[in-house]
């Protein structure tokens, strides 16, 4: 499964590459960030002064040491109370201090944090709005969505947590190791000792650990997959009685997911026990050395306490560590699937400098071939192209077999004139369909060009090409809102009069009037209280109501009841007045009455003609027609009886 495998990719903890790109989205809120990094710097100094001030009560009021001077000494009181009370005003007034600190640091991270996925998720759609067609036969939609939901959570967190915790404890381990140090480097040594050992249990944790979170990554990946498809199908699911066989598949997924689960929290539960009793060790060895030179008199209590409260403190980052090192590394993976698809270039675009076609709506297929991929070339010999030409293989040191395009149409060519009402039939897989798409410029042809009035439509501005046309599609598409809003999509030019009209010409406003808040009426997702036949009819009505110059009609009547076919086509006949229009369709008696009929097989254009015109040759339309019609009588009787296939 290609989006598991994707997910199954981690990669560094850290690339300065991606953190580099990752950190532009952050200079924007530079100020932001500016006051979180320095409350976590101020905030460190205050949690790292508290166990010193614990050192100088014991030493200087509790336990005094003759001669003991520190730099708090023109502050504190020589009086015993008085001195104790100041220091613990002071202990006091720095954890109100740190809570501020920590309040900042906590605010402008977290806002910095969620304006960076807003930014983020922004671009992600806005790039994905201008991808073309080609883009998502290619994606799943679930890998898609994961990389605007989960992957960016990841980085907010990578943000909120993972740099803003490392800074912290970074700066904490460094304030502990030089206080520590000019304290009393041997209790000092002592306590970094059981350090090569916690090393040993992080390096072999986070080994562990890492591949939990791989694995869990790879059993979301599927369980998302997996849901999406089922729940989509649930349908089909039901009719064929497959419900218990699906479940039991999940199942298998679910517990591939609860057993990577199982084994990460199996590390947590083995690795902060270790780290626990590596660091009672080391605070029981500053306690039995530092107790034996307090005794001697080689140190004093306060710094013995002080530097039991330092040791505790010391692991505590250390131990953190390892959970951000698995932040980044996920923060690292998903950083790099964002990216991939934000540099995937944009293959349809708006020229620099556009054209505007100035005429009615004349639509030409000029010679076009077109083909959705490429397949290696067959030279005759069974090896892919590389027998006749190998040696030009050598010449330029490729390995790759060579391609040749899959055509799916091969040198199309005809003219659809202003205000003419032109369908196309065939076979299913003849290009039909194909056409409607490089008209609308969904692909780009290989060979050849489309012109609307006379402009090579690779010339024009994109929304200025799809603005002229209508579009009803086989499968009508509806959005969660109401009747009025799927109808109308967001077009400021069309009022409620232009919504109201549109559905009296296309035979819908009768339904409306049935429904309880008329045009106000909910919908959906996907219209899923509406019947197709509804749903049709708001896509004519939305088609209509935009006011096309050019009319598409692909299969729009082929999932409609009769009833509804009836008032589709009466509809037709008022949509296509004054446009130029396209229609597309497997039923021959919603195209009758084009004023021309085009015939598609195998990707050429067989025949063109009215429908007598083409009933009249007795090719691959009349044989259309009689397949369709074999019970009725063949209004053209006369001529030799086709007996050859439809392919010939």
């Amino acid at each position: 499964m290609a989006s598991a495998h994707e997910e199954e990719v981690l990669g560094k903890a850290y690339d300065s590459r991606l953190m580099k790109r990752l950190l532009r989205y952050l200079a924007p809120y530079k100020w932001q960030v500016a006051i979180a990094l320095g409350s976590i710097f101020l905030k460190v100094g205050a949690d790292v002064l508290g166990p010193y001030l614990t050192k100088i009560v014991i030493d200087r009021y509790l336990a005094p040491v003759p001669g003991l001077h520190t730099r708090f000494d023109r502050f504190l009181s020589s009086n015993p109370f008085a001195g104790i009370a100041q220091i613990a005003a002071l202990y006091v007034g720095l954890l109100v201090f740190s809570f501020l600190l920590e309040y900042l640091q906590t605010y402008y991270m977290q806002w910095a944090g969620q304006m960076v996925m807003f930014d983020l998720r922004k671009e992600i759609f806005r790039h994905l709005q201008r991808m073309h067609i080609g883009f998502y036969d290619r994606n799943p939609v679930g890998r898609l969505v994961t990389r605007v939901t989960s992957d960016v959570d990841a980085l907010n967190e990578m943000f909120t947590s993972g740099v803003v915790s490392i800074f912290e404890d970074v700066f904490v381990l460094a304030g502990i190791v030089a206080i520590m140090l000019h304290m009393n480097p041997k209790l000092a040594l002592i306590t970094f000792a059981v350090l090569p050992l916690i090393a040993i249990a992080t390096k072999i944790f986070r080994d562990k650990v890492r591949d939990s979170y791989r694995r869990i990554r790879v059993a979301i990946a599927r369980i998302n997959a997996y849901l999406q498809e089922h729940v989509s199908g649930m349908v089909v699911l039901q009719l064929f009685n497959r419900e218990q066989r699906a479940f039991a598949k999940f199942s298998d997924v679910n517990a591939s997911h609860m057993d990577a689960f199982k084994d990460a929290i199996m590390a947590h539960a083995v690795y902060y026990p270790v780290v626990e009793i590596l660091s009672s060790i080391a605070i029981a060895c500053v306690i039995w050395f530092g107790g034996n030179d307090v005794i001697r008199g080689a140190t004093t209590i306060g710094i013995l306490a002080a530097f039991i409260q330092y040791a505790q403190r010391f692991f505590r980052p250390i131990q953190d560590f390892s959970e951000k090192y698995n932040i980044l590394q996920s923060a690292m993976a998903s950083s790099e699937r964002i990216f991939k698809l934000l540099d995937t270039p944009v293959e349809i675009t708006s020229p620099a400098v556009t054209k505007k076609p100035e005429g009615p709506g004349r639509i030409e297929f000029d010679h076009v071939w077109f083909a959705y991929r490429n397949i290696p070339i067959d030279t005759g010999d069974g090896k892919n192209g590389k027998g006749a030409r190998a040696a030009e293989d050598r010449a330029t040191h490729t390995t790759q077999p060579l391609l040749e395009p899959d055509w799916v149409l091969r040198d199309v060519s005809f003219v659809i004139e202003p205000g003419e009402t032109v369908a196309i039939v065939g076979h299913t897989g003849a290009g039909k369909t194909t056409i409607i798409s490089l008209l609308m410029r969904f692909y780009d042809v290989q060979k050849g060009a489309i012109k609307i009035d006379g402009v090579d439509v690779k010339d024009m501005d994109l929304a200025d090409l799809r603005r002229r046309y209508g579009v009803v599609l086989q499968d009508p598409f509806l959005f969660t809102g109401t009747v009025e809003g799927n109808i109308r999509l967001g077009t400021q030019f069309i009022t409620d009069e232009d919504v109201q009209q549109a559905a009296i010409d296309v035979n819908l406003a009768e339904f409306i009037r049935t429904l309880p808040q008329g045009f106000k009426e909910e919908v959906r997702e996907r219209g899923s209280t509406l019947s197709t036949g509804q749903k049709q009819l708001i896509s004519f009505a939305r088609a209509l109501a935009h006011n096309p110059k050019i009319l598409i009609l692909d299969e729009a009547t082929s999932s409609v009841d009769t009833e509804t076919e009836f008032k589709v086509r009466d509809a037709l006949s008022r949509m296509v007045e004054g446009r130029t229009s396209v229609v597309i369709a497997h039923r021959l008696s919603t195209v009758q009455r084009a004023d021309k009929i085009i015939v598609m097989h195998k990707g050429l254009v067989r025949e063109e003609g009215t429908h007598q015109q083409l009933l009249a040759q007795r090719g691959i339309y009349y044989k259309l027609y009689q397949l369709q019609y074999k019970d009725q009588e063949i209004p053209v009787a006369s001529g030799p009886e086709v007996t050859a296939s439809a392919d010939d």
